[in-house]
């Protein structure tokens, strides 16, 4: 049985902080449906200092931004957007639409249609979050999407540089400079010269995830991508420098990110705990991650690998690292994660930033019932239906009759029995 060495919050402390943050959201959303960008503007100089001209850039803005953006990061952001581009195409190219003949003269039929227009949300606040442009802007786009909005807060009231030359690159066909509910709230309504968006994409802080829950049925969303999580899966053939630093990779993202150990081994988990207290005395970003590390951090320590791919999907966290002898044993036994990262070459970095698979991924346990953000997300797989002869149509006609009776839908019973009638015999001919 699994024994847990180091807890993170109760339950109940964290069902009491989700209230709260529901209960602000609601009072936001409410704000900008009735008023509109006048509200968005004062929450912007409320919580960003911002209150520019436009919320959105005009091209020669957007040029003259990325001419101040060095070559070698203009290189690298085009590196990464390669990288996540390739494999955006390949899956796309899965996506088939079919067409089948299931009885004679029935053909039955799918198509992938991309969604219209999406709101794709880039976090900022403390950190720039510039790959988030990458996998939201940048896949929409691979998937078809015709209208793409980005939206994106500034950066202590100065432009993201960075994050606008991605959402450039990318393909973005608008960039407004504004963050937090009331943006995915402008998205989602609509606003002075921006019309509402079929659906809303990207991660965010608790409040973002919590607006895109609220409106969601009003518009599509990916998911809801709350705090990021990490777990990692480590035995004996683990060293604790790799472990603390990869926990702490994700810890660094917010005071409320859960970092979380399961492991076989007590020294392995002993040497983890004076590991991160080493690392968090000089490490840029501790006001951060110790705090995660301290709510929210959890060290498991399990019997053998099979305890802990039953404890790694009860969980189910967004990033599950493995590093153990047997790393592909995961890979064949695992269920909910959002992501894998198997072995010690790769980490979670390597996945939120460029190797090319996409860092939207689902938290809170999500992962239970759904993936992360890809090129399907964008896609509507639609039906169709044609019948090509007298006889399908009145063979099909007879069933669909018995069945509606039984279900007491006699109006449905009534277009099948028109079409049995009509093609079934020659009286109506």
């Amino acid at each position: 049985m699994a024994t847990i060495l180091k807890p993170g919050q109760t339950d109940a402390e964290l069902f009491e902080a989700d209230l709260r943050v529901r209960q602000t959201v609601t009072d936001i959303l409410d704000n900008v449906r009735t008023r509109g960008d006048v509200a968005v503007r004062e929450l912007s100089e409320r919580f960003d200092n911002w209150n520019p001209p436009s919320f959105r850039l005009s091209e020669a803005r957007i040029e003259s931004i990325i001419a101040e953006i060095p070559r070698q990061t203009i290189e690298d952001l085009h590196f990464a957007q390669a990288q996540i581009r390739r494999f955006a195409e390949v899956q796309r190219a899965a996506l088939q639409d079919v067409e089948v003949e299931t009885l004679p003269g029935v053909i039955l039929g799918h198509k992938n249609i991309p969604v219209n227009s999406v709101g794709c949300y880039v976090p900022g606040g403390r950190y720039p979050m510039v790959a988030s442009a990458h996998m939201s802007v940048l896949t929409a786009k691979v998937a078809g999407v015709p209208r793409v909005i980005a939206s994106t807060p500034p950066i202590q009231g100065e432009m993201p540089r960075e994050t606008i030359a991605a959402m450039h690159f990318a393909g973005a066909d608008e960039i407004h400079i504004v963050g937090g509910v009331q943006a995915i709230a402008r998205m989602a309504f609509g606003a002075d010269n921006l019309p509402p968006v079929d659906m809303i994409v990207g991660p965010g802080n608790a409040y973002v995830a919590e607006a895109k829950r609220q409106l969601f049925g009003r518009v599509g969303i990916d998911l809801l991508a709350g705090p990021t999580e990490v777990l990692i899966i480590a035995d004996d053939s683990a060293d604790a420098e790799m472990v603390a630093t990869d926990l702490l990779g994700q810890a660094e993202h917010g005071p409320t990110s859960p970092a979380i150990l399961i492991t076989t081994s007590r020294p392995l988990a002993e040497a983890v705990e004076v590991e991160i207290g080493r690392q968090l005395e000089t490490l840029p970003t501790a006001d951060v991650a110790g705090v995660a590390w301290r709510d929210y951090g959890q060290i498991v320590l399990v019997a053998d690998l099979a305890e802990a791919a039953i404890e790694a999907d009860r969980i189910a966290a967004e990033h599950v690292q493995v590093l153990t002898h047997d790393d592909d044993y995961f890979l064949q036994h695992m269920t909910n994660y959002g992501a894998l990262f198997l072995g010690p070459r790769t980490n979670v970095a390597y996945g939120d930033k460029v190797i090319g698979t996409n860092h939207t991924l689902p938290t809170k346990q999500a992962a239970r019932y759904t993936g992360g953000l890809w090129v399907g997300k964008f896609i509507k797989s639609v039906t169709y239906q044609r019948v090509l002869t007298d006889e399908a149509s009145a063979l099909v006609g007879e069933y669909c009759s018995r069945l509606c009776e039984i279900e007491r839908f006699m109006a449905h019973k009534a277009q099948a029995d028109l079409r049995v009638r009509r093609y079934g015999s020659h009286e109506e001919k």
